[in-house]
């Protein structure tokens, strides 16, 4: 397996790159004066007339930094009058630097969970952890506290989900060899992990308030799926109009590496078309690690097929918070989205990757309860 989660689970190490070299200031001048942009309603006279940069001279360790810049700068364009219609094009010194940059880490020009959360903190006391009233985000579109808020918790949850997600490859291979002992520790491990996550989602009420989140945070973070964008000067796309997903935390990698191990089905729908869909937004090295659990042995066989109590118990446990996470974001989109008052294109049915959300992610919620060996009593 090429890659394997750390202590930090699927954030990088070291932390983010937080400049880019010198030749490429003036797009961290931009990055910095970018809420400013948008408040003023200038982002797209100053888009425009980006310097013409070559993304090819960028250091490898700079060329995260220089995608989560471009996705930001891309979605500023578009969607600047986000109460009236969206950009159609995007001009030529900011598309093709942008693909460029795209090819060169396996992901589509257009921004994608990576760029919004994996990649976009920094810690206030770099001796300190990656948790909340430690890190700070990179890049903002408008900035303020919701907008910090809603990002940072799931750089927290992110982190706290690295125990599972180191578990998960021990599980199988306990399954494998039959050794239920160290299978229910690797499942204890998941379970206490996903607790910490969920008490982190549980907290996003604190500081995002729904009305801001829907009028000033999910704006900026659509695609243009339904409304395709020419990518101006990109000879690969021939001057066609491009599709792509806006940015959603089904681009990250945790919960379909916990499905897959704890093997959670999903029957065919418009979502799980969807969510296959999204692997093409995760870092390639996230969806290889993915890929290899799903082809593993099966830890919901081991579990049924035997007589032990204990590891029914655990295996049961991870299935429940993996539920409650589950409900707790269906809540969280009924509340942040559905519930809010449907402004220019900035629909209140359908997420910001397009599908219709609330009765699949009732109907995923429902089918992970279903997975308990135990079902609790009605």
């Amino acid at each position: 397996m090429a890659f394997v989660p750390g202590e930090r689970g699927f954030l990088p190490s070291p932390d983010p790159c937080q400049a880019l070299p010198a030749e490429f200031g003036a797009w961290d001048e931009i990055g910095h004066d970018l809420p400013k942009l948008l408040a003023a309603g200038r982002a797209r006279t100053v888009l425009d007339r980006l310097p013409a940069l070559d993304p090819d001279a960028l250091p490898d360790e700079a060329v995260r930094r220089a995608m989560l810049l471009l996705s930001f700068f891309g979605h500023a364009y578009v969607w600047e009058s986000w109460r009236a219609a969206p950009a159609e094009r995007l001009p030529a010194v900011l598309a093709q630097p942008w693909y460029r940059v795209a090819r060169r880490l396996g992901r589509p020009p257009v921004l994608s969970y990576a760029s919004y959360a994996l990649d976009n903190w920094r810690r206030l006391d770099e001796r300190g952890p990656i948790a909340l009233g430690n890190v700070a985000l990179l890049q903002n579109f408008l900035g303020g506290l919701d907008e910090e808020w809603f990002v940072t918790i799931h750089v927290q949850i992110e982190q706290q989900a690295a125990p599972a997600l180191g578990a998960l490859p021990a599980a199988q291979a306990a399954a494998a060899a039959g050794d239920r002992p160290a299978l229910r520790a690797a499942l204890q491990t998941v379970a206490d992990a996903l607790e910490r996550m969920h008490q982190t989602l549980l907290r996003m009420p604190e500081g995002c308030d729904p009305y801001i989140y829907y009028n000033r945070v999910r704006p900026f973070i659509h695609g243009w799926q339904q409304n395709p964008v020419v990518y101006e000067g990109v000879a690969e796309y021939g001057g066609a109009p491009q599709g792509h997903y806006g940015e959603t935390g089904a681009q990250s990698t945790i919960v379909p590496c916990l499905d897959a191990v704890l093997g959670v089905a999903h029957r065919s729908d418009e979502l799980r078309v969807y969510l296959q869909g999204m692997r093409a937004y995760m870092p390639p090295q996230h969806r290889a690690f993915l890929a290899q659990l799903e082809a593993g042995p099966s830890v919901r066989q081991v579990v049924l097929a035997g007589a032990d109590a204990a590891l029914r118990e655990v295996y049961d446990v991870c299935v429940a918070r993996l539920a409650a996470f589950r409900s707790t974001h269906l809540e969280y989109a009924a509340r942040y989205i559905q519930h809010q008052t449907q402004v220019g294109a900035n629909s209140n049915l359908y997420g910001t990757g397009g599908t219709p959300f609330m009765r699949y992610l009732r109907k995923h919620r429902d089918e992970t309860t279903r997975h308990r060996v135990v079902q609790p009593a009605r």
